[in-house]
């Protein structure tokens, strides 16, 4: 390495650094959108070490940095991003299960916990199944339903900040919202405790089974998507506000409005980034027209300027 290589530089060509490093990383194959420029660093971090190490050298170097967990729900700008992108590699992905708990770390799936749920035959987790990313993810989204979401089976949370260092919090000081938490820009999810209930397992087989049914015949599961695009505005659903709009199969190049469920932009093939985002301001302008509501985006927009951390 040069010597004016920068800390971030030096500490990625360290053979002690236990993380996968790839410069120059197309992230594209790293969001479910399937879109997105180059990183200027792709990073699988493979221990809690080396999470909290690169962390604190980007603080300290100014670096921008950001988690991605497996890439749902963020659109990638097509420039990409200047900073260091992360993901959640070997002892974020622990699950285990004792005693009416699961122990993850925030690098699993949130389907595995819900096959495993299914494999006990425990209850809780049922509104959950179809829902792509990981447990990270979904804590810091609080993913769910109107009526069902997972900060209501979390036990605790352990995080990281810069600066401050890792804590663990119990669920009930963790303010959960409709697709949000009191999760701060800057703290990373590392493990959680989720509690699973005591059911009768017929009824945890038959409402998965029939969630996971009304889930593929409404939603493009199939076609490369960030999941749903805009929240649900207080007492109405975002899909059908753009239904009303007459926004489904709008296009703009490559990105299209779901016939299956309006709130879903799917990539046809070739779409870019300035494609979805024009998309969006489209409907937003539609949906807005035709009934004065404004749609407040959910996708989380990465090497933006006016993007999440960049």
């Amino acid at each position: 390495m040069a010597r004016h290589a920068s800390p971030v530089q030096s500490l990625l060509v360290d053979d002690r650094f236990d993380g996968d490093v790839y410069a120059r990383e197309p992230l594209s194959r790293h969001t479910t959108y399937r879109i997105g420029g180059p990183a200027r660093f792709f990073v699988r971090a493979n221990s809690v070490g080396a999470l909290t190490g690169l962390i604190e050298v980007c603080e300290a170097e100014g670096t921008p940095w950001v988690v991605l967990g497996r890439g749902s729900n963020v659109l990638v700008s097509d420039e990409g991003f200047s900073g260091v992108a992360i993901a959640l590699g070997r002892d974020f992905r622990t699950l285990r299960y004792d005693e009416g708990r699961f122990t993850v770390g925030a690098g699993a799936t949130l389907s595995s916990v819900v096959q495993e749920a299914f494999k006990r035959m425990v209850g809780g987790f049922e509104f959950a199944v179809g829902t792509p990313g990981t447990v990270g993810g979904a804590l810091r989204m609080n993913a769910g339903t109107r009526d069902e979401w997972i900060g209501e089976r979390v036990i605790s949370v352990t995080t990281f900040r810069p600066g401050r260092g890792l804590a663990r919090r119990h669920g009930d000081d963790i303010e959960w919202g409709y697709r949000t938490s009191s999760f701060a820009p800057d703290e990373v999810i590392v493990e959680c405790e989720l509690a699973a209930g005591v059911a009768d397992p017929y009824q945890v087989r038959d409402k998965m089974e029939g969630n996971l049914a009304r889930r593929k015949a409404c939603q493009p599961l199939s076609e490369p998507t960030c999941g749903s695009v805009f929240k649900n505005p207080e007492g109405a659903s975002a899909g059908q506000l753009i239904e009303q709009a007459r926004c489904k199969g709008a296009e703009v190049g490559g990105a299209r409005i779901s016939e299956l469920h309006g709130n879903f932009i799917v990539n046809r093939g070739g779409a870019t980034a300035a494609d979805v985002r024009a998309l969006m301001a489209l409907v937003r302008e539609r949906v807005l027209e035709a009934t004065g509501i404004e749609l407040t985006p959910e996708v989380r927009l990465v090497g933006f300027e006016d993007g999440d951390r960049g």
